[in-house]
C-alpha cells in the first residue's frame, strides 16, 4: 500500500468517527447548551483535576481558561470528551451527548 492510499483510509476513518459522533445527535431538536446544568456536571466531573476555574489542579490537564483549548469545534470536542485521553476518563456512556454539550457551554465561559 502506498503512502495515498494510507492517507486516505486514515481520512475516512477519521470521517466515519466523525459522522457517528455527529449521527448520534440527528433527530433531536436544536438549542442551546445549558450553562447551569453544564455548570454542576463540571463541578461534579472535571474539577477535581482542571480546577474550578479550568486552571488545572492535575499535572497535564488542559488549562481550560486559555480559549486555545477550546478553538474547537463543539463536536470534536465532545469526541474528545467521550473518548477520554490520559488520564481523564472517558465519558460515554457516562453522561449523555446532551450532558457533554452542556459541560462545553460552561467550559467556554472559563476562559479569559
Amino acid at each position: 500500500m502506498d503512502l495515498e492510499q494510507s492517507q486516505t483510509g486514515r481520512l475516512r476513518r477519521e470521517l466515519c468517527g466523525w459522522l457517528l459522533i455527529a449521527t448520534g445527535m440527528i433527530g433531536t431538536t436544536a438549542q442551546a447548551g445549558d450553562v447551569f446544568k453544564g455548570r454542576e456536571l463540571y463541578t461534579m466531573h472535571c474539577a477535581n483535576c482542571h480546577g474550578p476555574t479550568g486552571v488545572g489542579v492535575m499535572p497535564g490537564a488542559p488549562d481550560l481558561s486559555r480559549i486555545e483549548t477550546l478553538m474547537q469545534p463543539d463536536l470534536a470536542l465532545l469526541g474528545s470528551l467521550k473518548a477520554g485521553k490520559n488520564a481523564m476518563p472517558a465519558y460515554v456512556g457516562i453522561l449523555t451527548n446532551r450532558d457533554l454539550l452542556d459541560v462545553i457551554v460552561f467550559m467556554r465561559t472559563l476562559t479569559r
